[in-house]
C-alpha cells in the first residue's frame, strides 16, 4: 500500500497571511508612484481598500480562509476589471511591481524554493486575462517579446 503525504497550499507553505500582506504591500508600493497604473484606482492615492482586497484574494487563492468570498463574493476577476482600460502597457507595469514584490517577499530565507516561480506562473497569465482592450481573442505578447 503507498501512503502519500498530505499535500500543503501554498498559504501553508509560506506561514500564513502575514507573507501574502507583505506580497501586496511590496507590489503597491511600486503602484502608488507609477502613473500608468496609479490612475486606474478610484480611491487613489489611498490605496487601502485595493491592498485589502487583494490580500484577501491571494490568501483564498493559494488555499487559506475564504474571506475574500465572504466578504465580496465571487471573485469574477474579468468582470471587476472591466470598467478599467487594462492593455499590454497597463498588463506589463502590472507585472513589473508584482515581480519586484515578488523578489522582495521571497528573498527571505524562510520562503521555501520554488514560490516565486509558482507565484509567477500564476500572475503572468492571469494578467493577461484581465486585458480588455482588443476583446478576444488576446494577443500573446509577453512582457520583455518586443
Amino acid at each position: 500500500m503507498r501512503v502519500t503525504a498530505p499535500t500543503t497550499t501554498l498559504f501553508e507553505r509560506v506561514g500564513g497571511a502575514e507573507f501574502f500582506e507583505r506580497l501586496v504591500d511590496a507590489f503597491y508600493d511600486g503602484v502608488a508612484s507609477d502613473e500608468v497604473l496609479l490612475p486606474l484606482y478610484p480611491e487613489q492615492p489611498d490605496l487601502t481598500g485595493a491592498r485589502h482586497r487583494l490580500t484577501l484574494f491571494l490568501i483564498q487563492y493559494w488555499g487559506g480562509p475564504t474571506t475574500y468570498t465572504d466578504e465580496r463574493g465571487h471573485p469574477r476577476l474579468r468582470m471587476r476589471h472591466m470598467p478599467f482600460h487594462v492593455g499590454p502597457l497597463q498588463r506589463d507595469h502590472w507585472l513589473m511591481h508584482m515581480a519586484a514584490a515578488i523578489d522582495t517577499v521571497c528573498a527571505d530565507p524562510n520562503v521555501p524554493d520554488g514560490v516565486a516561480a509558482e507565484l509567477s506562473a500564476y500572475f503572468v497569465p492571469a494578467a493577461e486575462h484581465l486585458r480588455n482592450d482588443t476583446g478576444l481573442p488576446i494577443s500573446s505578447s509577453r512582457p520583455g517579446s518586443g
